[in-house]
């Protein structure tokens, strides 16, 4: 069983499809999600709700979370969406460097396999990749619904990818 931990900007889109898409793919791993720059406590968005209910799934106990360092030691993975979060783990989080990773890179990289998920991920050297353009799930804040049922569909893709290789 791992613990992962999905973290975007504000933990209202996508983080939150992510960690709701993969409690529903892997109910044997421990989920979480937080926002480098989240407001505690919000519901989120409208619109991601929709995307996910478009898709069957849902998770109306959602509150926003603000990432800290007790959900980094948490974590046995840590999984991002764009450049802008691994510049903060570097900044805020550097211990936790080693352990975080985007979400499309983790879900190409991983090797799967019956060996510890610690083992894979340590021999990704995450801490010592860099960030290509490739990586990135764009954020759809400011977008209307079919902005943010594409960005959910990107994630579903990823997120199954990813729970094939855990």
């Amino acid at each position: 069983m791992a613990k992962i931990l999905f973290v975007c900007t504000g933990n209202a889109a996508r983080s939150v499809m992510a960690t709701t898409m993969m409690k529903a793919k892997t109910p044997e791993h421990e989920i979480k999600g937080a926002g480098t720059f989240s407001i505690p406590g919000l519901p989120m968005s409208q619109r991601t709700r929709s995307a996910l209910a478009d898709m069957g799934l849902s998770d109306p106990n959602h509150r926003s979370h603000q990432l800290e360092k007790e959900d980094c030691e948490w974590a046995d993975l840590i999984i991002v969406f764009e450049k802008e979060h691994i510049d903060y783990f570097k900044k805020h989080h550097e211990d936790s460097l080693q352990k975080t990773g985007s979400l499309p890179r983790l879900a190409e990289k991983l090797q799967p396999g019956d060996r510890n998920v610690g083992d894979r991920i340590a021999e990704l050297c995450l801490e010592r990749s860099i960030f290509s353009p490739w990586e990135e799930v764009i954020d759809p804040a400011g977008g209307d619904q079919e902005i943010f049922n594409s960005c959910a569909e990107e994630i579903s893709g990823y997120v199954s990818q990813l729970a094939l290789r855990l």
